[in-house]
C-alpha cells in the first residue's frame, strides 16, 4: 500500500508574542485647526469635566475626548458645538462601543 504525501503548509507562522500590530493613524480630519477649535469650545462648555460621570479633567485630572453625540460616520455634524459631549476615556470607549454595536445590528 502507497502512502499520500503530504504538503508543507505554504503560510508560515506569525508569532502574536512577537508580532507588533501596525500603529494607529488619526483620521486627517481629527487634526484640523477647525476641529481642534470644537472640541476645544465642547470641553469648556462642560466645565473641563466628563459630562456622563463628572470626572475632572485637564491639568491634574484625566485626559478628555470631545465626542461627537451622533458619530459623524451616521451623519452626525461634525463642528457643530451642539453635536458634541465632554467624554473621560472610560466613558468615551463605552458610548463608541455602544454606538457600534447598534450600527452593526443596522439599528
Amino acid at each position: 500500500m502507497t502512502r499520500l504525501a503530504t504538503l508543507s503548509p505554504r503560510l508560515g507562522t506569525l508569532d502574536a508574542r512577537t508580532a507588533r500590530p501596525a500603529p494607529k493613524q488619526a483620521d486627517a480630519e481629527l487634526l484640523t485647526p477647525e476641529h481642534r477649535a470644537w472640541a476645544y469650545e465642547v470641553k469648556k462648555r462642560a466645565g473641563w469635566k466628563c459630562e456622563d460621570c463628572g470626572v475632572r479633567g485637564g491639568n491634574g485630572g484625566v485626559r478628555l475626548y470631545a465626542d461627537h453625540i451622533k458619530e459623524r460616520r451616521d451623519g452626525g455634524a461634525p463642528l457643530d458645538p451642539a453635536n458634541g459631549r465632554s467624554r473621560c476615556p472610560s466613558c468615551h470607549g463605552r458610548k463608541t462601543a455602544q454606538a457600534r454595536a447598534a450600527r452593526m445590528r443596522g439599528t
